[in-house]
């Protein structure tokens, strides 16, 4: 024993830490005591402020006093100076607490493994074990009795204990009861000195500082984005010699030209000029289609190449796994250095290739791998996941509003559609975040004019009661064209994932890229950017616009009574604008079901704004001449007294939302988005009318918004706190073993090191309760597998008397004097306090607590005595086969 002081590295752990170590030392001198830890997946009843813990028993224990602990074995080897303990991380979720070097982190670490509808099947083929650090129960830390083993910094324990693994979920209680703990200490802290003042107030605007820096960050990489594909989307028409970095508007600044009409631009060469050839002929043509085409075959090859060489998880749009990363699983390399720079390029090359796919979405990837960068900076985030998640959902709402301009919009999406715990100053945190990231791309000026967003109208004119009709058919059509797509999309993803189809991705993208561009061309509707479709689409006629075809209408003034009144009747360009448009619908909905899911950067909301914007825009023209031809209906009457007042570019905005809505199923943020990204703002009604309509015409046709319906092909342990469990079960029907069942179990004071390590080979379970004995099963805590390998792998390495027969104790108490070999006591690694619910308990309870506590195991128990298990993901299962679904979809273990 003289070999293994208790403890001794404790205080050289401190130097340099974090508050919690210190302040356990500080709290082991004064008070001469530590409480036991362990790794648990259990939480424990430190989470008081929530509601729902008042349906829960949460028992606290503190452990023996200081003559207890100096029987305890410690089996802690020194750290080596050169380890430094990383934090949480990167990957997908970052996994926290993970030890690294100075030069490695664990954000960086496994990004080559698989891609993002790989990651299930890769979780298959190799064996990993659940784990999340447990704590000891705690008291008030102004009494001085709060210790944590387990759940400070890694050091301060045995090596390992304390990590996540990869493919698992955190501990939001433990560790927001240990970011609580932090903050009590620093607290108490403050009032001792001034540095200590200083660190404290330090401490508490690191939050804001955090996200600025995130904002500041978000708002340039966007800004970067949207330049580089705009200069390369140019770059397959043709080329501004005098300066080539130019895209054609900025080469041809300030003779601006439509889209329609090449002008008289002398600057801009097209490709055939470049070569000698007219602007014009059929020659030219077809030297401008082989270059466009092998232009788009380019950037995409480029795309697909970085994408799977470098950083797999960069693929498609990133909010499903954004979603299950916020709601407290852990996917290793998901938001790493990796996946941000080689998602912002391969965005700006996909984008450019001429695929029918958006930047936006990936915007909310790339911004959170931002927040999980910057979240490193801060220990108070990096080394907490609980917190860092935090971070997470400000990242999200900063990439919403630098890809739309639409701040607002960006908190309400991160608050409804991706964050799982959003608390009130993760909001206020939001709105500032996605403020300076605004701010920070309107400096820029990436879209090319005066206003900070994509499509702004320019429109003013008021809307009439009748309308809300076509509105809401609008809505209506919104919902059965978004459930369609997500069907189709889910069929198609299927079949891509369990095919040979799957085995060649980069092939995938450069055959779709080839169809995409060959038949893109030839329309000019689809051979345009699509950002420029939808602004041609939402936009207005103004009367001398006679290069837009969707404008060549026939202007008439009539004279009625004392006025004239401005009529307008359609001329050839606009019939013919219709069915190239109809077309356009049909290659862009077929285009877009076979993309959305290739291993390139892929976003959903461009792509479904177009498809609306055409839809609305024909429906518009249709009413437009409606009115035009029966002026004198009476529910016109009155309305259209000096001029026509039925704008098509609003319906095309109306359409936008609904289709949008019907494939996400968003609602608030939709709207708010919307009104924000045109700038009518009068027009908040139409759109919430459609939102509304898409909504409930979608969740009557299939129950899941398009990233939703990622996720469970994907097979991520997700729990929607927006849905309802109201089946009548209990947790009797669910936990595992089986009533008259075998229950794997560790005793508290018999079992021998051999019988242990017999156990956890025989068995894969993740964790095993811990109970007095096999005859009474009477429960005392729980210990994890992952924490028993450490444990005991450390102990016989580096304690002497410790062999197979050595009795394993999870007690303070001094075992009985015998001759053998001297016992291993690892109450270090037991949480006494686990959460528990009775064999009765309603599984509506249970999964309520599951999904607002972030559980991820709860003991079942009877009258105190120990019955059975339940994981999340035993929770998942039963929740799908009650909604008659497949429950081994759940790839989560």
């Amino acid at each position: 024993m003289e070999k293994f002081p208790l403890k001794g590295s404790r205080e050289a752990a401190a130097e340099g830490n974090s508050y919690i170590t210190a302040y356990q030392t500080v709290m082991k001198k004064s008070n001469g005591h530590t409480n036991g830890a362990g790794g648990d997946g259990d939480l424990d009843g430190t989470f008081r402020d929530h509601p729902l813990a008042q349906h829960t028993k949460l028992t606290t224990s503190l452990t023996a006093a200081g003559t207890d602990d100096e029987d305890m074995i410690d089996i802690t080897p020194r750290s080596s100076p050169g380890d430094v303990i990383g934090g949480g991380g990167g990957g997908g979720s970052s996994s926290g607490y993970h030890r690294e070097t100075a030069t490695e982190s664990d954000t960086e670490r496994d990004f080559g493994h698989s891609g993002g509808n790989g990651g299930g099947n890769h979780h298959n083929q190799r064996t990993m074990h659940q784990h999340v650090p447990t704590h000891s129960a705690f008291g008030d830390p102004m009494d001085g009795a709060l210790s944590f083993y387990g759940s400070s910094d890694v050091q301060d324990d045995i090596p390992g204990i304390g990590q996540y693994e990869d493919f698992h979920t955190i501990d939001w209680q433990r560790d927001i009861a240990r970011d609580r703990m932090r903050h009590r200490y620093i607290v108490k802290k403050r009032q001792d000195s001034l540095w200590d003042l200083i660190k404290g107030s330090i401490d508490a605007g690191s939050g804001w500082l955090c996200v600025l820096l995130v904002g500041i960050a978000a708002g340039c990489v966007a800004g970067m984005v949207d330049i580089g594909a705009s200069w390369m989307s140019d770059l397959k028409h043709g080329i501004c010699p005098p300066a080539f970095w130019f895209n054609r508007e900025q080469c041809c600044y300030p003779a601006k030209q439509s889209v329609f009409e090449e002008g008289n631009c002398s600057t801009w060469k097209t490709w055939p000029e470049i070569f000698g050839l007219d602007r014009n002929g059929t020659g030219p043509y077809i030297v401008a289609y082989i270059w466009y085409v092998l232009w788009a075959l380019l950037f995409a090859s480029l795309s697909a190449s970085l994408v799977r060489m470098f950083a797999p998880y960069a693929c498609g749009s990133g909010i499903p796994e954004i979603k299950t990363i916020l709601s407290g699983f852990i996917i290793r390399g998901y938001l790493g250095k990796w996946t941000l720079l080689i998602k912002s390029v391969g965005l700006m090359l996909s984008v450019s290739a001429g695929l029918t796919l958006g930047k936006e979405g990936p915007m909310v990837h790339i911004a959170s791998c931002i927040g999980n960068i910057f979240s490193h900076v801060f220990p108070k985030y990096g080394r907490n996941e609980a917190k860092k998640r935090e971070i997470l959902s400000t990242a999200a709402a900063a990439g919403v509003s630098v890809a739309f301009g639409a701040p607002i919009g960006g908190v309400l999406f991160s608050l409804e559609e991706v964050s799982y715990y959003f608390p009130l100053k993760t909001l206020w945190r939001s709105f500032f975040c996605a403020l300076i990231a605004a701010f920070v791309l309107r400096s820029l000026t990436p879209f090319g004019n005066e206003h900070s967003v994509l499509f702004f109208v320019e429109y003013n004119k008021p809307w009439i009661f009748f309308e809300l009709i076509p509105f809401v058919f609008l809505g209506i059509m919104g919902g059965v064209i978004g459930t369609f797509f997500i069907k189709a999309n889910l069929w198609w993803c299927r079949y891509r994932k369990f095919s040979k189809l799957g085995q060649y991705p980069v092939m995938e993208v450069l055959f779709v890229t080839l169809v995409t561009a060959i038949i893109c061309y030839p329309n000019p509707f689809t051979r345009m950017n699509m950002n420029e479709l939808i602004f041609l689409l939402v936009s207005k006629c103004s009367p001398g616009d006679v290069t837009n075809p969707l404008c060549d209408y026939k202007r008439m003034n009539i004279t009625s009574g004392n006025s004239f009144i401005e009529v307008t009747e359609p001329g050839p360009g606009v019939y013919s604008s219709i069915w190239l448009l109809m077309l356009t619908f049909i290659l862009k909905l077929a285009l877009t079901i076979f993309t959305f899911g290739m291993k390139v950067p892929a976003g959903l909301f461009i792509p479904s704004l177009l498809l609306g914007a055409i839809m609305g825009r024909i429906v518009g023209i249709g009413v437009e001449q409606f009115a035009y031809s029966y002026p004198n209906i009476w529910f016109f009457t009155g309305e259209c007294a000096d001029s026509n007042l039925i704008t098509p570019g609003l319906y095309a905005v109306v359409g936008a939302a609904a289709v949008l809505g019907g494939v996400t199923r968003m609602t608030v943020s939709l709207v708010v988005i919307m009104f924000e990204l045109t700038g009518g703002v009068r027009y908040i009604v139409p759109l919430m009318a459609a939102a509304m309509a898409s909504k409930w015409v979608g969740d009557a046709l299939g129950r899941q918004g398009i990233y939703d319906a990622h996720i469970a092909l994907n097979g991520y342990p997700f729990l929607d706190s927006k849905e309802e469990f109201a089946h009548t079960t209990l947790a009797a029907d669910v936990m595992q073993p089986k009533r008259n069942e075998t229950l794997n179990v560790i005793t508290q004071d018999s079992m021998t090191v051999d019988d242990v390590e017999n156990l956890l080979k025989e068995t894969e379970h993740n964790g095993y309760p811990v109970v007095v004995s096999r005859e009474n099963q009477y429960l005392v805590g729980f210990v994890l597998r992952r924490d028993l390998n450490l444990a005991i792998g450390n102990a016989k390495r580096l304690i002497e008397g410790i062999s197979s027969s050595s009795i394993v104790l999870f007690t303070s108490s001094q075992p009985i004097q015998n001759l053998g070999p001297q016992p291993l006591k690892l109450k270090k690694i037991l949480d006494m306090a686990p959460i528990t619910v009775t064999d009765q308990t309603p599984m509506e309870t249970v999964v309520d607590m599951f999904r607002k506590l972030g559980l991820r195991q709860t003991l079942v128990t009877h009258n105190g005595r120990l019955l059975g298990v339940i994981t999340k993901k035993d929770v998942l299962r039963h929740v799908k086969q009650m909604d008659n679904e497949d429950p081994n979809t759940v790839l989560f273990n």
